[in-house]
């Protein structure tokens, strides 16, 4: 008898393009042993457990309660919002953005990248992304029907040595390059030289770039991350993305931006008018306030990571983990040690699950080049972090 899903597959030109989802793999054998009883502590998915703040939620709820927010809102976004998000990008990073052009409000800013992505390429086209990589910065173009051109940020080549050698090896030339920095998953963090590079090199080539600034706020140890607009000219060929979802810890919210170029961002605004009417009312409304009232909120939320950040640290090295310390985001990127990593990353996720009942992401989920690394989301608070290195270490000592 044939498999339905099977079936299905065949039937959908874009769903054969697609692997199985790690990520929903590991999630779904969670499910199952939670539904064994077990108390399984979740460092998989990065979804925060810190909340937002008191006064976004309770006006959230203050609007939600007029019946003239039930409507559609307007589907550009409340131009307010855009100010405050602007006010923002001054304050913080000495960028101007004229909320008009250069400022368009996504519901979340993983929907925007598709969205953008689905403006920006068609069949036949070409797009760069270094991985490992957040998987819908490889699937998405390949849902737009673009091909994905990637190279691995550890191959020990220069990162701008691999943009060079895929430009002259690819033909059409690439739509658009992406990066994001502070990096999910690896956590590595540049600085704006980098980003004078990125910029120069892009206008040089003629190519877009798109920037997923999704952990600019989850910074440690006093390092700022930049933003790519930072740099001279990048609004000629740069647009960035800007997530409520970590710093205001509003991810279940689903609100972000995206900044920058006038073009990019007004193709954004045409796909958008005919995918989505605007976002719901009181949830932008609770954005103002979250960025008027509360523009520091994001740097109490990144002493708590980075207070969890180093208890994670700590304990694996202590385990004889090779771990590097992040300067950004809220995950550890951790290599697997030598005697686990034989049977892979999925392998070894499924195996901690299954012994140890933490869940943790498999490298592999990121792409070739993740492979031999997991993903450790710090997503609990310290004494559960404690609780979940402890289990990690006993199962691996069980295993010898």
């Amino acid at each position: 008898m044939l498999d339905p899903e099977a079936l299905i597959i065949e039937d959908f030109t874009r769903l054969r393009r697609l692997p199985p989802y790690i990520l929903s793999v590991i999630n779904t054998k969670k499910m199952e042993i939670r539904r064994r009883g077990e108390d399984v502590i979740d460092l998989g998915m990065g979804n925060p457990n810190i909340p937002a703040p008191d006064e976004v939620v309770n006006k959230l709820k203050e609007v939600v309660s007029d019946p003239k927010s039930h409507r559609y809102s307007a589907a550009g976004g409340i131009f307010r919002l855009k100010e405050e998000i602007a006010k923002r990008y001054s304050k913080i990073w000495n960028v101007s953005l004229d909320p008009e052009t250069e400022v368009a409000i996504v519901s979340g800013t993983k929907m925007g990248f598709f969205q953008l992505t689905l403006a920006m390429v068609s069949n036949g086209d070409n797009v760069i992304v270094p991985e490992p990589a957040y998987p819908v910065h490889l699937y998405a173009p390949i849902i737009a029907g673009a091909d994905v051109r990637t190279f691995s940020m550890f191959n020990g080549l220069d990162f701008f040595e691999n943009l060079q050698k895929i430009i002259k090896t690819t033909y059409p030339k690439p739509k658009f390059i992406v990066v994001s920095f502070p990096n999910n998953p690896t956590t590595k963090c540049v600085d704006i030289g980098f980003f004078e590079k990125l910029i120069e090199f892009a206008i040089s080539e003629r190519i877009w770039i798109v920037h997923d600034f999704a952990y600019a706020d989850i910074v440690f140890d006093g390092y700022r991350a930049p933003s790519i607009l930072q740099v001279k000219d990048a609004k000629k060929v740069a647009v960035e993305f800007y997530s409520m979802s970590k710093g205001f810890c509003m991810a279940g919210f689903r609100i972000g931006f995206a900044v920058g170029n006038k073009t990019l961002v007004g193709i954004l605004h045409k796909i958008k008018s005919w995918m989505e009417y605007g976002l719901f009312t009181p949830v932008q409304v609770a954005a103002i306030v979250a960025l008027r009232d509360f523009p520091d909120y994001p740097e109490k939320v990144a002493k708590i990571y980075e207070s969890r950040r180093n208890t994670v640290v700590e304990w694996l090295r202590k385990m004889g983990w090779e771990v590097e310390k992040p300067q950004g985001s809220m995950f550890v990127w951790a290599k697997i040690p030598e005697d686990f990593r034989k049977s892979g990353s999925e392998k070894f996720a499924s195996w901690l699950l299954e012994k140890s009942y933490v869940a943790t992401a498999p490298g592999i989920a990121f792409g070739q080049s993740g492979e031999g690394f997991i993903r450790i989301a710090l997503v609990e608070n310290e004494q559960r972090i404690k609780q979940a290195v402890r289990n990690i270490r006993k199962a691996m000592n069980s295993a010898y």
